[in-house]
Formats: structure tokens, C-alpha cells, sequence
């Protein structure tokens, strides 16, 4: 299992607090899959810039589209440019993957059978070592699921943390979680305050 199948895994587990945006999820994802090029020799990291290595193809089908996709010829993409792109949508990519897998199961959220539906990791051996990688807080996955509002905030002193490509990723997925957030509340206040206008005094 790749990390960002790990991620959605953990994502998805069922918690009553809070549940995850899939715009933030997306990001995430995206940032996920950088990481496992970078742990593959696939990418490397210059200035903020994803330079790729000699094209390969990863065994995960999703990992393989997103080398795909990199840019190749110099100026190369921007880490932050790249979450916005390839994260566009991306959840629902992971969710129709892992569901065709296997690693997903449709419940209804009520004894009804017409009840709303809604999506579980399935017990299965990936759900498990996600589930164990996420125990240890292992820390690429841990702040990876602090970014979309899960388990509350990285430590400072997350041991693992020193490579500069990894944090330089990291920090833009928690960047572009909170600009994400930041429009959210400004289409919240606008909408706010159209809805105000019409209403009258």
C-alpha cells in the first residue's frame, strides 16, 4: 500500500468529531503521492520545484498516473502548483480504486435500508498496517492526517522529519489546506452577506 492509500484509509475510519473535507483530502493525497515518488528515487526536490528523475512505472496503478502526469521540461512545477492540479478531484479517484479493491465497504448510516450511504475501510490487511502505521504516528502519515483536521496537530520534534524534500512537501499540503479554508470562510461571508442584502433591513 502506497501512503496516500494509507492516508484515505485513515481518513475514512468512522469518527463522530469530525469528518474530512474531500477538497482537503485531495491535497493531501496529492502530497502523499510526492512523498512515495521522492522515497522512490522517482523525484527530487529543488527550490520548491519537482524535478523528475528517469521516468518509471510504480506498481500502485495511482502512484503510476501521478508520475505520469509530472511535468518534465524545466521550469518544472512548483510543489504547491502540483497539489492544486493533480488534487483536483483526487479523493474520488482513491475512493473508486480502493472500493474496486476491496478495501472499502458501503454501510447505511441507519438501520434503515433506505438510509443515507456511506463508505468504511473493510477489515482487510492494508486496513491494519494503515491502522498500525498510524498507532506508531508515523511521522510523514501523521501530519499527512493532521492536514485534514485528524489526531490534532503534528509535533515539533516528530522524529523522521529531516529530510528537507519531505518537509518542504508537507509544509506546502498544510499550506494549501489552510488557503483551501481561508476561501471557504470568504464564500461562507459573502454568501452571508448576499443572503443579508436580499432580506432587507
Amino acid at each position: 500500500m502506497t501512503t496516500a492509500k494509507d492516508l484515505f484509509i485513515i481518513a475514512m475510519e468512522p469518527r463522530p468529531e469530525h469528518t474530512v473535507g474531500q477538497g482537503d483530502l485531495s491535497l493531501a493525497l496529492a502530497g502523499a503521492e510526492l512523498v512515495d515518488l521522492l522515497g522512490a528515487g522517482a523525484i527530487t526536490v529543488d527550490d520548491d520545484r519537482i524535478v523528475p528523475g528517469e521516468p518509471s512505472a510504480p506498481q500502485d496503478r495511482l502512484l503510476g498516473e501521478a508520475a505520469a502526469r509530472l511535468t518534465r521540461q524545466p521550469p518544472h512545477e512548483p510543489v504547491e502548483d502540483w497539489l492544486w492540479r493533480r488534487g483536483k478531484d483526487l479523493s474520488a479517484a482513491y475512493r473508486a480504486a480502493l472500493e474496486e479493491d476491496g478495501e472499502l465497504t458501503r454501510k447505511r448510516s441507519s438501520r434503515l435500508s433506505f438510509g443515507p450511504e456511506r463508505v468504511e475501510p473493510a477489515d482487510t490487511p492494508a486496513r491494519r498496517a494503515a491502522a498500525a502505521r498510524w498507532e506508531e504516528r508515523e511521522p510523514v502519515l501523521a501530519s499527512l492526517v493532521s492536514a485534514v483536521g485528524v489526531g490534532g496537530g503534528p509535533s515539533d520534534d516528530d522524529p523522521g522529519q529531516d529530510d528537507e524534500a519531505v518537509t518542504a512537501v508537507l509544509t506546502a499540503v498544510h499550506d494549501a489546506v489552510m488557503e483551501l479554508e481561508a476561501v471557504r470562510q470568504r464564500r461562507t461571508i459573502e454568501n452571508s452577506a448576499f443572503a443579508n442584502l436580499w432580506r432587507g433591513p
